[in-house]
């Protein structure tokens, strides 16, 4: 009996056990079919709102009696306008947030913030203290102000490009006071121009706070463009004119520092304390000193994009108010000289000219007083 008993038992396939909540309402619980979630009393009063216009409806109907509104369309838009807003949360856009949704707490906290830092910035404008901006670069403000221009036609660094004439910059702007980095640049673009082979084997540091070289003028100006749309301020390139005003800082002299070539080294990259002795590179920025106005390797270190087309001849008919270089042109002004460049090049008049980047070309940014 025992062996027949244990042979039946090994025959039969047990049905599997059935859950506890299976079937039961979650409104009274009520046990119901496997299939079937509410018992049909509960399923009639089961109450929801209206996405579009909050009055209060059954769970069942799929039209508003009231607006009118279609369910399934108002849960797949308010779906989207939920991954909108948190789209524009992480990028710290209050203004598309708040537009979305008005009553978003993290939006008004977004805008409270900002309103804050507009009123501190205004605060700062005001009293011309220096200005920070998202990617950390620090801007110093230029007052307005004449200044002569060029060197004198009868001097000994004369040259034909660059003589003397009063130039007036007519309003006050803020200029960054260090070159930009190549964190700055990567931070922003998510490129990196000085890489690759050719700029690798002729010399450019790696590094956070080295300056960003290899750029053309025009990525020089992309990069201003983005910036300005990401921040709602106004950057760009320095014209030829602010650029020597800022880089003279009130001197009439060769350099920023004076006319003293032998103190030249404790404010600029030049041949003589680079390329001659193998440093056949930018350098980190900040580590000379810097002018009257705060801005560091305005002698040396790299060339400079400005805004200007160059033309040799410029400087005769120029406008003496706010001149913005000829309508047309070639080639690219470049000031400043660099770690490849004589020490005369890194006069504050010297002119250069450009239109291919190099690891020894690179730029700062103007911001413009709102």
């Amino acid at each position: 009996f025992k062996e027949a008993l244990k042979s039946a038992s090994s025959s039969v396939v047990l049905a599997p056990v059935k859950e506890l909540t299976s079937g039961v309402c979650p409104a009274c619980n009520a046990v119901n079919a496997d299939n079937r979630k509410f018992c049909g009393e509960c399923a009639e009063s089961l109450r929801t709102v209206c996405l579009g216009c909050d009055i209060e409806m059954s769970v069942w109907d799929k039209i508003c009696g009231e607006c009118g509104g279609r369910q399934t369309e108002l849960k797949q838009q308010a779906t989207e306008t939920a991954a909108a807003v948190t789209s524009a949360l992480a990028k710290g856009d209050w203004n598309a947030v708040l537009a979305l949704d008005p009553s978003n707490s993290e939006g008004l906290r977004l805008q409270a913030a900002a309103k804050k830092a507009v009123a501190a910035e205004k605060t700062a404008i005001l009293a011309r203290e220096s200005l920070t901006n998202t990617l950390g670069m620090t801007f110093n403000n230029i007052p307005a102000g004449t200044f002569l221009m060029g060197t004198p036609v009868d001097g000994t660094d004369k040259h034909d490009d660059a003589a003397q004439h009063q130039v007036t910059i007519t309003k006050a702007f803020y200029i960054q006071t260090t070159e930009v980095t190549q964190g700055q640049w990567n931070k922003l673009m998510g490129t990196q121009p000085w890489m690759g082979w050719f700029f690798s084997r002729y010399g450019t540091l790696i590094g956070q706070n080295q300056p960003t070289t290899n750029v053309f003028w025009s990525d020089a100006v992309l990069f201003c463009k983005i910036l300005s749309e990401k921040e709602g301020k106004t950057y760009r390139l320095p014209t030829e004119a602010e650029w020597e005003y800022a880089c003279r800082a009130g001197t009439e002299t060769r350099w920023s520092f004076g006319d003293d070539e032998k103190v030249l080294g404790d404010y600029a990259w030049c041949t003589k304390n680079a390329s001659v002795i193998g440093q056949n590179f930018a350098h980190q920025v900040e580590l000379k000193k810097p002018n009257e106005f705060g801005l560091y390797d305005m002698h040396g270190n790299v060339c400079e994009w400005c805004h200007d087309y160059y033309e040799k001849d410029y400087y005769r008919q120029s406008p003496e108010k706010d001149p913005q270089g000829p309508a047309s042109g070639k080639f690219r002004v470049l000031r400043g000289g660099s770690f490849l460049g004589s020490n005369m090049s890194t006069r504050s008049a010297y002119r250069d000219r450009g239109e291919e980047p190099g690891n020894n070309r690179g730029f700062r940014l103007v911001r413009e007083l709102d």
